[in-house]
């Protein structure tokens, strides 16, 4: 693992342990809750609390702020303030869908296309300016400021997509959750057996994870005359939230996700 008395040039003084965690099979876990946090979140304070759509992104958006500063100052991967920067880049990313579609009325395949255009510029950008998109390498704050502008617009093109499947198309919730889980099983298929680039299968799989996150949420806290189960948003955000937090404390322990 490189340091900055390993490392020559101009950037030597922002070298840093990598930012982000091994990804094991405990980091899809995770990241498929928080998505699923993101949706029922946002639901939950704008509607329940009566934040407001405009109240609710003001505080998050405030809040994700304050943990993302936060993240950018440590030096290494520490799994606590890394996810909680995941859990709010996720109500953030729904909250911004959610603003243009119903602040703006701008369609839902419209949102998809920007976020989805937003997302290859972030790439391009990051991949002309490092030669490399890979989560591995994380290790000073340019490439982690292209990172987390990719988790961002991930998010709100999946939030997008995701209602526009399961809503808009009048798919519903369940089936759209089992069309983004299959498109996952096919990408992970395409990796493990037809050896595709681990890169690329990421970044699918990690844009997929959200819309899969959001159509889970809804389904879970939707009432039965919106395609629901009906357990509501206070319920699914607190288990959700509870089992995020036993899952970092664990991996805070054991370490198990520390890229060595």
């Amino acid at each position: 693992m490189a340091t900055t008395a390993q490392t020559n040039g101009p950037s030597a003084a922002r070298l840093m342990f990598n930012k982000v965690p091994q990804i094991i099979v405990m980091f899809w876990v995770i990241k498929i809750l928080a998505t699923t946090v993101g949706e029922t979140a946002a639901d939950f304070l704008n509607v329940r609390m009566g934040f407001g759509l405009n109240g609710t992104s003001l505080v998050v958006s405030a809040l994700f702020l304050v943990a993302l500063g936060i993240q950018l100052t440590r030096r290494r991967y520490v799994p606590a303030v890394y996810w909680t920067v995941v859990v709010l880049v996720s109500v953030v990313g729904t909250l911004i869908s959610d603003n243009l579609v119903d602040n703006l009325g701008i369609g839902l395949g419209t949102t998809s296309i920007v976020f989805a255009f937003a997302l290859a510029v972030v790439f391009v950008s990051w991949w002309w300016s490092e030669r490399t998109l890979s989560v591995h390498s994380i290790r000073t704050t340019k490439r982690e400021l292209f990172y987390w502008a990719a988790i961002l617009f991930t998010f709100a093109l999946g939030t997008s997509a995701g209602d526009l499947l399961g809503e808009a198309s009048g798919l519903g919730y369940g089936p759209a959750a089992l069309v983004f889980g299959a498109l996952i099983a096919v990408t992970a298929l395409a990796y493990f057996v037809l050896n595709i680039d681990g890169v690329l299968a990421f970044w699918i799989a990690y844009i997929l994870t959200r819309p899969l996150g959001a159509s889970m949420g809804d389904l879970l806290s939707q009432t039965h005359k919106n395609g629901g189960i009906g357990f509501g948003t206070t319920a699914t955000s607190a288990l959700f939230l509870t089992v995020i937090v036993a899952l970092v404390t664990y991996l805070s322990v054991t370490h198990r996700d520390f890229i060595p």
